[in-house]
């Protein structure tokens, strides 16, 4: 059977949600298309989400569910989805309702115009505050440090069409971040702006200040190389310093005795010292990434799949 219409959906810590997800994407898909598959990926949730979505496989054969061996991450999570996904288009979308299933014919409809990539712009954001101001401030860095700027209020909610899927699986890049590598494909693109829904009773998130932490230096040291670019243009505006003080202390030698100046001296060369440790830390980052792009590690390991005429394996 060819499947028009694929929703991916990472599922971590979201047990409780999972049976009205479903309820309201059938009833959003089935007037849409009938052909279309819903796949749900367990990126090791610690809740009872896994029982529930080989329930809700067992009981609806267009749904299909997708264990991942360990924790990967949400990048991962969706990248595996996508991998399985078998429709002219797909759906990314998260597991805690806060992406309204009721916007999918939106997007569908802004696909059938042509575009290969339409995001969901939320036009208000229910995280908490300290949510938000995290995502602010790590989308300026990354917007700063990055040639392709994202505005921050898209989130990985969107439909890619089948061009737009296989280039992405086609990215061997570890730990790539899904909205910059849709950014980085191409392609025509547009979007739809929606309202950000309640997170519900889902419990709190479960991106911890660790989880931003590291999600943010991801994005940082493995989407873009712009990092050492401008560690060279510093290091070039420390060199037109020094030698701009090597002409003024001359100056200073030929016209009179020099001040004495041995703590801003030492002060200096602390200064210079902590720029070059972080510079060496930086290039060390990067080192560190390509050790571990050429041990070719899969981004993800599949552990058991359900649904879709499989048993669980």
């Amino acid at each position: 059977m060819s499947i028009e219409l694929s929703v991916v959906i990472p599922v971590y810590c979201c047990a409780r949600c999972l049976d009205r997800l479903h309820e309201r994407l059938v009833a959003v898909l089935a007037p849409l298309t009938p052909d279309f598959e819903i796949i749900m990926v367990n990126d090791a949730s610690p809740d009872e989400a896994w029982p529930v979505m080989c329930g809700l496989a067992e009981r609806d054969p267009r749904v299909r569910a997708v264990a991942l061996s360990r924790n990967f991450g949400q990048h991962a999570a969706m990248t595996a989805g996508l991998a399985e996904a078998r429709g002219r288009y797909a759906v990314v979308m998260d597991c805690d309702l806060q992406d309204p299933p009721e916007e999918l014919p939106r997007l569908y409809a802004k696909a059938q115009e042509g575009y290969d990539v339409v995001y969901a712009k939320r036009k208000r954001k229910q995280h908490s505050l300290y949510r938000q101001t995290m995502a602010r401030v790590y989308n300026k860095v990354l917007n700063l440090f990055s040639p392709h700027r994202i505005d921050p209020e898209y989130g990985s909610f969107s439909l890619i069409a089948r061009p737009v899927i296989d280039a992405y699986l086609g990215i061997r890049n570890h730990g790539q971040h899904y909205l910059f590598m849709l950014h980085w494909l191409g392609f025509r693109s547009t979007h739809i702006e929606y309202e950000h829904a309640e997170r519900g009773d889902q419990g709190p998130s479960s991106y911890t200040l660790g989880h931003l932490i590291r999600f943010a230096l991801d994005g940082l040291f493995l989407q873009t190389t712009v990092l050492l670019r401008w560690i060279v243009y510093f290091g070039f505006g420390c060199a037109g310093l020094g030698f701009l003080g090597v002409v003024w202390m001359t100056y200073k030698a030929l016209t009179g005795p020099l001040l004495p100046g041995w703590a801003s001296l030492g002060v200096l060369i602390l200064m210079v010292g902590g720029v070059l440790m972080i510079s060496l830390g930086i290039v060390a980052l990067y080192i560190g990434r390509i050790f571990e792009q050429v041990q070719e590690r899969p981004h993800y390991v599949v552990a058991q799949r359900v649904g879709g005429g499989r048993e669980a394996t």
